[in-house]
């Protein structure tokens, strides 16, 4: 067996024994759903963000730290769903749990090539969201600013898809409502 041979299995065992079985994860009903706790954190530039300011936007929001190997794995994920939803008002947030802070976090997103806002967390932010114990743990947010999914530890890439084309399709859908109860309005230029 060749040496990549073996970081391959390694890496397999590693990534099963850290995921959670893979199925497909549902939302929960509208109905059920809790609303997301505001929180107001730093990003790498300084700047002030809370979550509220995404209200309106799906939100995949996501606990990590530069150390853990699941956290790395699913990063990519991410980047790429930034770049291929964005228009579609859709934002990753990424909260790093890192004690050594920016320092080691900003060398970490130029290596990886993070594309979205990445802000420095806290054990007040964690207990807001239930004091999150395992990392990588991330919210599906809704664009009405609730939690949709949890998904904690590794998941598959596919289940990060499916809460993302449902809530896509239920913002949709609504919006076709809300526009079929109303009567047409022409609009004449002059």
């Amino acid at each position: 067996m060749g040496p990549r041979l073996i970081q391959t299995l390694i890496l397999s065992l590693f990534l099963g024994a850290c995921s959670s079985p893979v199925k497909k994860a549902f939302l929960k009903p509208e109905k059920e759903r809790k609303s997301a706790p505001d929180f107001s954190l730093r990003d790498s530039d300084g700047r002030t963000v809370r979550l509220s300011d995404y209200r309106g936007k799906v939100v995949l929001l996501n606990f990590w730290a530069t150390w853990c190997g699941p956290c790395r794995f699913e990063i990519p994920w991410f980047v790429q769903f930034e770049r291929q939803h964005k228009d579609q008002g859709f934002a990753v947030i990424g909260i790093s749990m890192d004690d050594e802070g920016w320092a080691a976090v900003k060398p970490f997103m130029e290596e990886l090539g993070i594309n979205y806002r990445v802000l420095m967390g806290n054990d007040t932010v964690t207990l807001l969201y239930g004091g999150v114990d395992s990392l990588p743990t991330s919210f599906v947010i809704d664009r009405a600013g609730k939690v949709a999914n949890v998904h904690i530890g590794l998941v598959s890439k596919s289940n990060y898809e499916n809460d993302l084309k449902e809530l896509f399709q239920s913002s949709a859908q609504h919006t076709g409502a809300r526009l079929a109860g109303h009567p047409a309005v022409a609009v004449r230029a002059e």
